[in-house]
């Protein structure tokens, strides 16, 4: 695949690359909003410090020449361990964004997931795709609009609803808070904003004049004015429910035929709690350090729920992944698969659907030589052995698996 790297000056190699492609193009507002995090961000950071503390056991002499990446995951087949977690808002990083991402998670044969405050519609995604995708969830005051938008997923042949349970209320994102995306703006700030959207006329003609309607797809019969931002942030606002329990999962599964995958636990009870009010897997998540800032990171709480409840559930994580080789460390975990947030956001901000489908193989590549050099040829068969005692995992056992 042909990459165009004009204005990076040398090929985008890694999440990282396209990151700095996406603080380029994107106007300073919507890449923060992209990059940043709740309070210090110091959770945002930690989940990349925890990946990247975990040593890989290399071992050598080993026959390698045939690797298995496919899996299975809440009963679907997957070509790889990952799936494109839910981004709101993905549509105005790039043109229609959610369908190019959709696409390029296709043609990998891996899960796309749609964000309920996506811009692209269910539908418009469903008329852009052939293979089934997964849908996100909030539970939100309006258990009428929840109804309709999961039956809007059911009718497009969605298998899987994301549960996303750690938003009871938002979290305090202060990049957003001074650049104006949460918050009232100063005149000033306004000049700086308008300056800023101007010295970025890539992504005006791409995103605000050839990817109209800007508006929350998924929204427009909810939200007043579904094309305003001040509009949304109110009615998304106003729909934060600090009184969900696990109770309310029994009153999503009458609406919902398929698996659920409940996306946001940390906590070990939780996890046991999940399995016990009937969700079929859950994502191991602190929402990417966006919502409560000093909690732990998601591979340092991943081990531990997997051991408490691995073989009742499927156990996703996400969080600071941003290479094949964190999705090798995850799985050896105990993970059976990792979303992809953050990485997929910064390709397809960066390059669209080329980008995301790059990113993706990119990640293939460095998840092939991960498997090569610690001798294990099938993602299935990873598990702690393939890792060295960093304090964080048992050590390695003295006699190797065959």
């Amino acid at each position: 695949m042909n990459i165009d790297t004009r204005g990076l000056g040398l090929a985008p190699a890694t999440a990282g690359d396209y990151r700095e492609l996406a603080r380029r193009k994107l106007p300073r507002p919507l890449f923060d909003y992209l990059d940043g995090a709740a309070y210090d961000e110091v959770t945002a950071d930690q989940n990349r410090q925890a990946l990247l503390r975990l040593q890989l056991r290399q071992r050598v002499m080993r026959d390698v020449s045939q690797l298995t990446f496919s899996t299975r995951v809440l009963g679907q087949e997957m070509a790889l361990p990952l799936v494109l977690a839910p981004l709101g808002l993905a549509g105005v990083m790039a043109r229609r964004a959610e369908v190019q991402a959709a696409r390029a998670a296709e043609a990998a044969g891996v899960p796309f997931c749609e964000s309920t405050v996506s811009i692209c519609s269910i539908e418009e995604v469903r008329a852009a795709t052939r293979a089934p995708f997964w849908y996100q969830l909030y539970v939100m005051r309006d258990r009428g609009y929840a109804v309709d938008l999961m039956a809007r997923a059911h009718a497009a042949g969605c298998p899987v609803l994301v549960l996303t349970v750690d938003l009871p209320v938002m979290g305090a994102r202060y990049r957003d808070v001074r650049n104006g995306m949460a918050g009232a703006a100063t005149l000033g700030g306004k000049l700086t904003k308008a300056w800023d959207l101007l010295t970025h006329a890539g992504w005006l003609l791409d995103v605000a004049v050839k990817g109209k309607p800007l508006m929350f797809g998924n929204l427009t019969m909810a939200v007043p004015d579904a094309h305003s931002l001040p509009a949304f942030k109110a009615w998304v606002d106003s729909q934060f429910d600090p009184r969900v329990t696990w109770a309310d999962l029994a009153w999503v599964r009458e609406h919902w035929p398929g698996k659920i995958l409940v996306k946001g636990v940390l906590d070990i009870e939780d996890a046991r709690l999940a399995a016990a009010a009937g969700a079929d897997g859950i994502v191991v998540s602190n929402h990417g350090g966006r919502q409560l800032d000093g909690v732990a990171a998601s591979a340092d709480a991943l081990p531990r729920i997997v051991d408490a409840v691995g073989d009742r559930l499927d156990v996703l994580m996400d969080g600071g992944v941003r290479s094949g080789l964190d999705v090798v460390k995850a799985l050896a975990l105990g993970a059976k698969a990792c979303m992809l947030g953050r990485a997929w956001g910064y390709a397809v901000a960066a390059r669209g659907e080329a980008g995301v489908a790059h990113m993706l193989s990119v990640m293939k590549s460095e998840m092939a030589v991960a498997l090569a050099l610690t001798g294990v040829t099938d993602v299935a068969k990873l598990d702690r052995t393939a890792l060295l005692d960093s304090g964080a995992v048992a050590p390695a056992p003295t006699l190797a698996r065959g």
